[in-house]
């Protein structure tokens, strides 16, 4: 499955910066806001030791990670909502996203302009979420219009709609994102505000402090400002220099980012930290297939059941689907092959009801 992440921010918060060193593109970074005015789409390797360890067993033809798609999306501004600074365009280019990584300027540099005057983590947090929501307001009130007069006629599936979205609409108003609803709404409701009306505010939302080097692993002021500022979103909060993540993407061997990581007291790049949050942030796992061509990794919601993780490599696996036979990562670890697993009766076979787990190696049977 694609999964499709959208760094968002005021200008200058380091969007770019970050972007570049993620997926080694080579999106404009530049001193003035807008120097990004079309979303620049870069693909990150998912990095997994699991998968390397794998294929140091398998000894396979190709080994194929997971991957993340990261979109660089220009530079929000106040009135963004209304299309000042092209916010229509930036809008749009988020509501196509699962998951938004806000990226907040948690670092004071003179020689670094700020749209706003000062460094200012909340109020700059404030600006995005302002914008966001008065968007969703939109976008609720005209589907309100809509689905009220068919509430008059009396269809019930639009009065019950109807009771969502007036919930919604009170929710956003009081300047509240409607992420915090969707934990309190039944399945219809999650499905109208997050899947049918793609609401801004409903999706999934990392917050990326991207502080000075110094504060790579501690934080400061203005990181802790903000982490207590969204202490009560259903949101998350990571630290990140940009700066270092940049430095890292121009080193060529592994040998030498080893190295500059333990020198800069750090155990892995941002990089791995930020992945590993979208994963969690849109409830991911991550199931293998192994065998002499290929080793891989794979992308299923947590909570998939065998024949939709099939689905995942192809339509016709989950339409024919028969059985899994399921090797859990640890056993092929201890066993060292699938052969020596299945000797010690060690690989069970699964129906269409077996929940997939994260680290599972599998292969599917099925018959189109």
């Amino acid at each position: 499955m694609a999964l499709q992440c959208g760094i968002v921010g005021l200008p200058n918060v380091g969007k770019s910066t970050l972007f570049n060193a993620l997926t080694s593109g080579k999106a404009l970074a530049a001193n003035y806001p807008f120097a990004t005015k079309d979303p620049n789409v870069g693909i990150i390797t998912v990095p997994d030791a699991r998968l390397d360890k794998l294929a140091e067993l398998v000894i396979p033809q190709r080994t194929v990670p997971t991957t993340v798609e990261i979109v660089d999306i220009a530079g929000l501004i106040k009135g963004a909502s209304k299309g000042e600074g092209l916010g229509n365009q930036f809008l749009a280019n988020i509501r196509e996203v699962d998951a938004i990584v806000h990226v907040v300027r948690c670092f004071d540099d003179d020689n670094v302009v700020h749209v706003d005057g000062d460094v200012n983590p909340v109020r700059d947090k404030e600006i995005i979420d302002f914008e966001l929501g008065l968007k969703d307001l939109e976008t609720v009130e005209k589907r309100m219009d809509k689905v009220a007069r068919a509430a008059k006629a009396g269809n019930k599936e639009e009065l019950r709609n109807l009771e969502i979205l007036t919930a919604v609409k009170k929710h956003l108003e009081s300047g509240k994102p409607a992420r915090e609803l969707l934990a309190e709404m039944d399945e219809d409701g999650k499905i109208l505000i997050a899947k049918e009306l793609s609401l801004l505010t409903a999706k999934p939302t990392l917050y990326v402090c991207n502080v000075d080097e110094s504060s790579a692993l501690t934080g400061n002021t203005h990181s802790e400002v903000l982490r207590k500022a969204v202490a009560n979103e259903d949101a998350e909060v990571i630290l990140i220099c940009a700066g270092i993540e940049a430095q890292i993407a121009e080193m060529d061997s592994a040998e030498e980012r080893e190295e500059f990581l333990e020198m800069m007291g750090l155990k892995e790049p941002g990089k791995n930290l930020l992945i590993r949050h979208c994963y969690s942030l849109l409830n991911l796992i991550t199931y293998f297939t192994a065998g002499e061509k290929e080793v891989r990794a794979w992308t299923v919601r947590k909570g998939a059941k065998a024949p939709e993780a099939a689905g995942v490599i192809h339509s016709d696996f989950e339409k024919g689907f028969i059985r899994a036979e399921v090797i859990k990562y640890d056993d092929f670890l201890r066993y060292g092959s699938e052969a020596k697993v299945k000797e010690a009766g060690k690989m069970a076979v699964e129906g269409k009801e077996y929940v997939v787990t994260d680290g599972d190696i599998m292969h599917f049977r099925f018959n189109v």
